[in-house]
């Protein structure tokens, strides 16, 4: 946009207009106040406007809006939504555990009062009595 806002480059025709986009720019210490290089000349484009347009001017000063923007509270309603999403994924994250830790609760229940177990070779070799010496009713009493 022309600098309608300045006095010099209110008043001037044949004023070039310099495109670029804002990654493009470059600033260091010994630029004056207002003073910017450009990173890439080849990603800036210059237009040349030959006559000032009091008509354009005239249309966006009317639909211009400033806007101030309250940061502070931006900034805390961003932190309040990001501890609703990280609470959120939080309990998320406890109900799975409880439920994984739920499933291994019933699985070690049901294998310490399964049946399965009580018949294998071992349990059946063990209360067997034909395996045994003679002395096992000796000890037995």
């Amino acid at each position: 946009m022309i600098a309608i806002n300045f006095v010099k480059g209110n008043k001037k025709d044949n004023v070039t207009v310099i495109y670029t986009p804002w990654s493009n720019l470059r600033k260091d210490g010994s630029m004056v106040v207002g003073q910017v290089g450009f990173k890439d000349q080849k990603m800036v484009k210059r237009i040349l406007v030959p006559q000032r347009e009091n008509a354009i001017i005239n249309r966006l000063n009317k639909t211009k809006v400033e806007r101030t923007p309250d940061l502070k509270q931006e900034k805390e309603d961003r932190q309040k939504e990001l501890r609703k999403r990280d609470q959120a994924a939080q309990l998320q994250r406890r109900k799975e555990e409880a439920q994984i830790a739920k499933e291994r609760q019933e699985k070690k229940w049901q294998k310490e009062h399964a049946y399965d177990d009580l018949f294998s070779e071992e349990n059946m070799a063990a209360s067997n009595n034909q395996d045994r010496n003679s002395d096992w009713e000796d000890d037995f009493m």
